[in-house]
């Protein structure tokens, strides 16, 4: 099963670099593994969010952005989905 938990990211965004220090903290506490995706690699999801980075999914579905909060993220993932 790939993992449940995705960050849509872009290089040089300390937005980003903050949201997955969060992500990894929440991810290494309840057992899930996460993935990150450039969107400057992928036209379509670089013109869907733009600036609108970072990008949090919880089972595809986005549960924050810009700014992620650890109890928000481990909320969605108890729930199983987004908030």
């Amino acid at each position: 099963m790939g993992s449940r938990v995705e960050v849509y990211s872009r290089r040089d965004c300390h937005l980003c670099d903050e949201a997955l220090v969060v992500v990894a903290h929440v991810c290494a506490q309840t057992g899930e593994s996460f993935v990150v995706t450039d969107i400057d690699a992928q036209p379509n999801l670089r013109e869907r969010y733009g600036d609108d980075v970072p990008v949090v999914l919880v089972d595809g579905e986005v549960v924050a952005f810009w700014r992620v909060r650890a109890e928000q993220l481990t909320e969605a993932l108890g729930r199983g989905g987004p908030l």
